[in-house]
């Protein structure tokens, strides 16, 4: 029996990605912003319109003069469950023009998620959208299933170390066999718009010319365009003083609103934006541990018999994982607290326990920045995946508390 394509749909803080199973893409990126009429404001003549009067993604961003802005994702968890029922309702009606009664839905979830969050999706997806299919997974397995598109078929596991940092938190995951050692996840603050927001600073203690209103939008399209993360920042800041005309470089831009343009001279702030994940004082004195010290931790965190699994494939995931050698440097850490640990075991021990050397693995592929996205593509794509959806006639019978748990599945594919 052959089935419409499914339906995938993974909402982060800063963009949803949507489309159909079997594509390698999303067809649309937009941002996860909706914009809404105060009703209070809404004129007499209109009353009993405001619910189909609003914008999501990048027209909710241009209408915003006129309309309240809302973010219904915040920190990768839904805030606003209102609000998320128009986004997907656009997101299904408008943008991906399908009938949801047609279409399996896999959508996804952070790490941790509330059970209660599940039984609210399920909700509003059978009831609101009337979903024949709906199969909720964790955005960490998904992006495990991902990095399986640079690897032969015999290496293709679901035990791994996710690394997710998108837009508003990154979180460090660890999986055993498609299950996700909870106890062991850790969540670190520094993210993409943190990142951002250090090169804005950097940028206007330096920069006088930049408009205040624009400023952030300029540190963000630095950061996507020079950003890199260096092997050694002292090494890196000697470079750049001894060889300035190399390294440094000058960009034009033009003000929204009067059409002038000005120059932005970009230099230091290409490599110290990343560095935050690995010297996250620079930034900030909130938080202070670094990204491969993390990592490690949550690993030995986990039970002994899946470590060696969990540093063989440490699987990086999201657009802030994208600076240029970033896993690189990541392994090279990472490689280095380890191979310390195995050092002094073995000089305790007075040479009487000989330790196998760990491999320490970091695994960037060119799926990397939709990956959680494209690892739903993948398992939606498998017949297996219509076996373990939630069906409606199950719902209508025991209602959304089935969402609760969802099969782990996917070594077939």
């Amino acid at each position: 029996m052959s089935h419409p394509l499914p339906v995938i749909i993974d909402n982060g803080t800063g963009y949803t990605k949507m489309g159909f199973a079997g594509n390698h893409e999303p067809q649309y990126i937009i941002p996860s912003v909706i914009a809404t009429r105060d009703s209070s404001k809404v004129n007499k003549a209109r009353k009993g319109v405001e619910d189909l009067d609003f914008f999501i993604g990048d027209e909710a961003i241009a209408n915003q003069n006129s309309y309240s802005l809302s973010y219904p994702v915040r920190k990768g968890q839904v805030d606003n469950w209102d609000h998320m029922e128009r986004f997907w309702e656009q997101a299904i009606f408008k943008y991906l023009r399908c009938e949801p009664e047609d279409h399996h839905f896999l959508l996804t979830e952070p790490p941790l998620n509330a059970p209660e969050n599940r039984e609210y999706t399920a909700e509003i997806m059978f009831e609101s959208f009337n979903v024949p299919g709906l199969y909720i997974a964790v955005q960490a397995v998904l992006a495990l299933a991902a990095s399986w598109a640079s690897k032969d078929d015999d290496q293709r596991s679901l035990t791994g170390c996710v690394i997710d940092s998108g837009d508003g938190v990154t979180h460090v995951i660890p999986v055993a066999e498609g299950y996700v050692i909870g106890s062991s996840i850790k969540h670190i603050p520094i993210a993409g718009r943190s990142i951002t927001q250090f090169v804005q600073q950097l940028l206007r203690e330096r920069e006088t010319g930049i408009p205040p209103n624009e400023s952030m939008e300029i540190a963000k399209r630095i950061k996507e365009k020079y950003s890199y993360v260096c092997p050694d920042i002292v090494k890196e800041f000697l470079k750049y003083d001894q060889d300035p005309a190399r390294f440094f470089t000058t960009e034009t831009f033009t003000e929204a609103i009067t059409k002038k343009t000005y120059s932005v001279d970009i230099g230091y702030e290409r490599f110290l934006g990343p560095e935050v994940f690995f010297s996250p004082e620079i930034a900030s004195s909130d938080y202070l541990v670094p990204l491969p010290e993390v990592v490690d931790s949550v690993i030995q965190n986990s039970p002994i018999d899946t470590r060696r699994g969990l540093y063989r494939n440490i699987v990086l995931s999201g657009g802030s994982t994208m600076f240029k050698d970033f896993s690189r440097r990541l392994q090279r850490d990472i490689r280095r607290t380890v191979d310390t640990r195995v050092r002094l075991s073995e000089e305790m021990s007075q040479g009487r326990v000989k330790v196998q050397p760990i491999d320490v693995n970091v695994i960037s592929h060119r799926m990397q920045r939709y990956a959680v996205w494209f690892g739903g593509s993948m398992l939606a794509s498998s017949e297996e995946f219509f076996t373990v959806c939630h069906s409606k006639a199950a719902y209508e019978e025991y209602g959304p508390s089935i969402a609760r748990h969802n099969a782990v599945f996917g070594n077939t594919v």
